[in-house]
Order: C-alpha cells, then sequence, then structure tokens
C-alpha cells in the first residue's frame, strides 16, 4: 500500500497530513501509530477522533512502525485512506465560466507533482489534470510535497493529452503551454479568460506536436546562460502571475 500497489487506498504518513486526510472527508481504512506519539497530547486528541471513525486502528512500537515508514525519520503515525476520486467527472463539476486550470504532462517527479498542487491550490485554480505517465498525485512523496492540496483540488487523473486538449477546445478554455521557444512573454497572456496552463516533462519539455495542439506557447524571460527552470518554480511564476491578472 505505501508503494501504490493497492490502487484503491493512499498512503498517509505524517500527524499534520493525516490530519489533513481527516479534515477532507477520506474514509480511513485504518491508522498506525507509535506508543510514543500516542503519549503527546496534540498527537493524542487526533488518534481518539481517527480512530472513532476508522475501520481498524493498531499501537505499534516504534521499531515496528519504522520498518513500513516511508521517511528515513518515522513521523509515529500512518493511515491508510480511499484514494480520493479522481476523474473528469469530479472536475467538469468544479470548473466555472473563467476557471483556471494546470494540466501535468509526463511529469514524473512526484515531489514536482506535489509541490505544483500545492502551488495550484495556492493560486486559486479549479482543478488539476495529470496525463498517463505522470507521477501519482497520490503518492506519499507527491502527497508530502502537496500538503494537503492534493485531498482538496480537484482531479483527473491519467487522461490521455490528445483526449484533454479536445476536452478543453470543447468549453472554449485555452490551451497555454510554457516553452523555452515561446516568442510571448508569459505576462502578455490575458490569463482571466478560461485557461489551462500545460506543463511538460522536466528532462525533454513538450514535443513539437504537443506544442502546436496548444492555442498559445509562453515563455518566462531568464538572464543569464540559465536555459530552463524547475518544472515547479515554472510552474509558481506562471500560475502566481495569473492571480495577480485575476485579481487575487
Amino acid at each position: 500500500m505505501r508503494d501504490g500497489k493497492v490502487d484503491e487506498l493512499i498512503y498517509v504518513e505524517g500527524l499534520r497530513l493525516a490530519e489533513e486526510a481527516l479534515r477532507s472527508g477520506l474514509i480511513v481504512e485504518a491508522v498506525i501509530y507509535s506508543e510514543q506519539i500516542a503519549r503527546k497530547e496534540i498527537a493524542a486528541k487526533f488518534i481518539e477522533a481517527v480512530s472513532a471513525v476508522a475501520r481498524r486502528t493498531a499501537s505499534v512500537s516504534e521499531k515496528l512502525l519504522e520498518s513500513i515508514s516511508y521517511t528515513k525519520t518515522p513521523q509515529g503515525i500512518v493511515v491508510l485512506a480511499q484514494r480520493p476520486e479522481s476523474s473528469v467527472g469530479r472536475l467538469t463539476e468544479a470548473i466555472g465560466p473563467s476557471s483556471l486550470l494546470v494540466i501535468l504532462h509526463q511529469i514524473n517527479n512526484p515531489v514536482n507533482v506535489g509541490a505544483i498542487l500545492r502551488t495550484a491550490e495556492a493560486a486559486g485554480v479549479a482543478g488539476v489534470i495529470t496525463t498517463q505517465r505522470t507521477a501519482d498525485p497520490f503518492s506519499p512523496k507527491s502527497l508530502r510535497g502537496a500538503m494537503g492540496s492534493a485531498f482538496r483540488l480537484p482531479i483527473w487523473r491519467d487522461a490521455e493529452y490528445r483526449e484533454v486538449i479536445d476536452w478543453c477546445q470543447k468549453r472554449n478554455i485555452t490551451t497555454i503551454c510554457t516553452d523555452a521557444s515561446g516568442e510571448t512573454p508569459y505576462t502578455a497572456v490575458d490569463w482571466q479568460m478560461s485557461a489551462a496552463l500545460i506543463l511538460g516533462p522536466e528532462s525533454t519539455g513538450l514535443h513539437e506536436s504537443e506544442l502546436a495542439s496548444a492555442q498559445k506557447v509562453v515563455a518566462i524571460p531568464m538572464h543569464g546562460a540559465v536555459e530552463s527552470l524547475n518544472v515547479s518554480a515554472a510552474a509558481g511564476i506562471v500560475l502566481f502571475e495569473a492571480a495577480r491578472q485575476r485579481g487575487f
């Protein structure tokens, strides 16, 4: 379950993230906590609350928890919860007449995926689409980077790229790619319209055909010999320009 091999469940580690999962209304299958963390007042209150709704609970030694922990330093508590719904239906219900979306295309680093989800929520994004061969937004590393945003944002997961482009076009959502080849600065785009920001693979970027299928290609001007930015950094720059234009 920790490594995503049980698709129905997600592995949530750490008190803060476990609290976010419970607050988001996820169905908790099991909670496993160490005897040590149970002695702390804040953790004890949460354990009491989550145990009331969890189907199974287990108090274990710190050493045993360490053996199942995803991190080098165990955080004392693990929650196994039902995976949030991630479908085109949920995303469609969430969008409005001028929604801002993010499309993550084949971004295989879960740390970057999590960071982008967190930034997207902070910038007022209505929902996120992840294409096939993009890291699972509900993997342990992605969840840690997102810090609860993955539980709250509507996500359409494992979509086919062409299907996403067609879906956006049918709804008059302007698709906008970021690429160093773009002639238009990201600040010159009207981000107040319905738009979807497309972010491509960290190593190769979007292919020419993928760039051509989008309606706009924008670039982030840079000084010096730097050729590109980390994809999560680029996402933050563009999304907060969109948020600025929207008066957020």
